[in-house]
């Protein structure tokens, strides 16, 4: 079965609202410390609170991130940005807190969006037979979008999604991370997987529907 997708910005080496790092490349020598925090700060600050969902914790994982920064600066080659390499560090942390999380408990939110994905389809299984009400718009007609207000719509809709289902979207389609290292991570089924991405982009097509494209939702119609 096929997912309906839409013409999404070109993502950047992680989630807006705050805008990338656009100096390029550094080397090690070219490092900053002490313009960490008013460069890069509330953009790993937003990129952490997005996956966490917990202003604390974020805010934590972010001094952490730093702190790490700081020590192993020499190790920074100038392959990337140093924006990238930020990021890269606080992916890592957050990963490494999934994994713990999901050593600890199983979970797999499959009762989400399951009523309204009956309702999408008039033969299920199926995701060509939309239902005339549910069928999506055509996302190519929108022209040109300011990017910066498109992805705190695409943001504001990711976070009504359940906390699971957001991380699980979040680090397959927005970090790249493989299928089966999410699945590892999280300790959840392959099946499973398909299942929450699959309602992950469904809820998050018509949310961006109502919320960016204008379009009157079905259920309120």
């Amino acid at each position: 079965m096929s997912s309906p997708s839409g013409p999404f910005p070109q993502k950047t080496d992680a989630l807006p609202p705050a805008k990338a790092d656009r100096a390029g490349p550094a080397s090690a020598q070219a490092l900053d410390p002490e313009r960490w925090v008013d460069d890069h700060g509330d953009y790993l600050f937003h990129y952490a609170l997005s996956r966490l969902r917990d202003q604390t914790r974020a805010e934590d994982f972010v001094q952490e991130t730093l702190l790490a920064a700081l020590r192993s600066h020499e190790k920074f080659e100038g392959r990337s940005s140093e924006r990238s390499w930020l990021t890269g560090i606080l992916k890592n942390k957050i990963l490494d807190h999934f994994r713990k999380a999901g050593r600890e408990t199983s979970f797999t939110d499959l009762n989400f969006y399951e009523d309204e994905e009956n309702k999408t389809f008039e033969y299920p299984g199926f995701a060509d037979h939309w239902t005339p009400a549910m069928a999506p718009s055509d996302w190519s007609s929108a022209g040109d979008v300011d990017q910066d207000e498109f992805w705190k719509a695409f943001n504001g809709c990711t976070s009504k999604l359940p906390q699971k289902i957001a991380q699980v979207f979040l680090m397959r389609e927005v970090d790249d991370i493989p299928g089966e290292e999410i699945c590892s991570t999280l300790n959840i089924s392959q099946n499973n997987l398909w299942v929450m991405l699959h309602r992950a982009r469904l809820a998050l097509r018509r949310c961006l529907e109502v919320s960016w494209f204008g379009k009157e939702d079905p259920e309120e119609a």
